[in-house]
């Protein structure tokens, strides 16, 4: 495009998408070296807080919309009017935009994604359910390692393979658990954190 200024219109407009393609990948693999610099050389302190994490829920799938309807997708919300939850809010946000982001990759189009909450008397379950590809056994025993990409040959659409390995990071500094489950085509992630 530098070189040759008599370039036809639609050539010109394929090349810059492709550079703007290439510019947005290139800053998100920017902003996750720059998440495993700050996860791996820092002590993180949470900031504990008393969020309603049903209106957390409600905020993110509000904000993925966009990416949903890009595959016809559904994101369905499943929780009790108000569960109250102490943690750090910011964190906890961070595993689940994690989580509907993959969710969202690796569904099939025309599908719906499912996040269903439960409260026990003194933890809080947050499932996140996806239908696409099932993942292996060996693949799921190593999804939370970090630089473990599902699917090489598709990460272009994914990350480095950084983001489950630092939510499951987030999960455990709130004294919380997450695992990961799939089977027929499904894909369940499961988070569970404690009350207080």
């Amino acid at each position: 495009m530098r070189d040759e200024p008599q370039i036809p219109e639609e050539l010109r407009k394929k090349y810059l998408s492709i550079a703007l393609d290439k510019a947005e990948r290139l800053e998100e693999l920017i902003n996750e070296f720059f998440e495993i610099t700050r996860f791996n050389l820092s002590n993180i302190t949470l900031q504990y807080r008393e969020i309603n994490l049903t209106r957390l829920l409600e905020q993110l799938v509000y904000e993925f919309h966009p990416m949903l309807g890009e595959k016809n997708l559904q994101c369905e919300l499943h929780a009790p009017e108000n569960i109250g939850i102490r943690c750090d809010g910011d964190k906890i946000q961070r595993v689940f935009d994690n989580l509907l982001r993959n969710a969202v990759i690796y569904s099939a189009a025309d599908t719906t994604i499912s996040i269903t909450t439960e409260q026990r008397e003194d933890a809080v379950e947050i499932v996140f359910v996806n239908y696409g590809s099932t993942i292996p056994e060996e693949k799921l025993s190593r999804i939370f390692e970090q630089f473990y990409r599902l699917d090489a040959a598709r990460s272009s659409g994914g990350g480095t393979g950084i983001g489950l390995a630092i939510a499951k990071q987030l999960v455990e500094l709130h004294k919380g658990t997450i695992r990961a489950e799939s089977g027929d085509g499904k894909v369940k992630f499961t988070v569970t954190l404690p009350l207080s």
